[in-house]
């Protein structure tokens, strides 16, 4: 793979990352589930795998915030990539505002397998897990 290639890949699953931590705090349901290929799965550490579109759906329904949140993700290495494929390991901390003011929640990690279609970076699989 050439280096444009290569970084035109790392550049559309930085992208995707960061749509989904965008979409997943805004509350926008159905931007989550479009960044997920039709396939997809979502694995989450103590709530359950989900695959295909609609089972992600009805997950990230029930994850609608009701109040601030902020998903900061860090050191996202891209771990392999062709043109068409990518897998990624970021580290990401998720925060949310109370009335004492923002607070670290979890601490976790995500594993993503990202496929290209249509020219876009979609997830295939997201694995996260938490740091303890």
């Amino acid at each position: 793979m050439s280096n444009s290639t290569e970084a035109e890949a790392a550049a559309g699953v930085r992208g995707a990352i960061a749509a989904y931590a965008h979409a997943l705090d805004d509350g926008r349901t159905e931007d989550v589930v479009a960044l997920f290929c039709p396939d997809g799965t979502s694995d989450i550490a103590g709530v359950g795998k989900f695959v295909g579109r609609d089972a992600i759906r009805a997950t990230y329904s029930n994850m609608v915030p009701t109040q601030p949140q902020r998903h900061m993700v860090a050191n996202t290495v891209i771990t392999s990539s062709s043109e068409d494929m990518a897998t990624a390991s970021s580290d990401f901390a998720f925060f949310q505002r109370g009335d004492a003011g923002w607070s670290t929640l979890v601490v976790g990690r995500y594993e993503d397998t990202l496929h290209r279609r249509d020219g876009d970076w979609l997830f295939y699989e997201r694995l996260t897990s938490y740091v303890m």
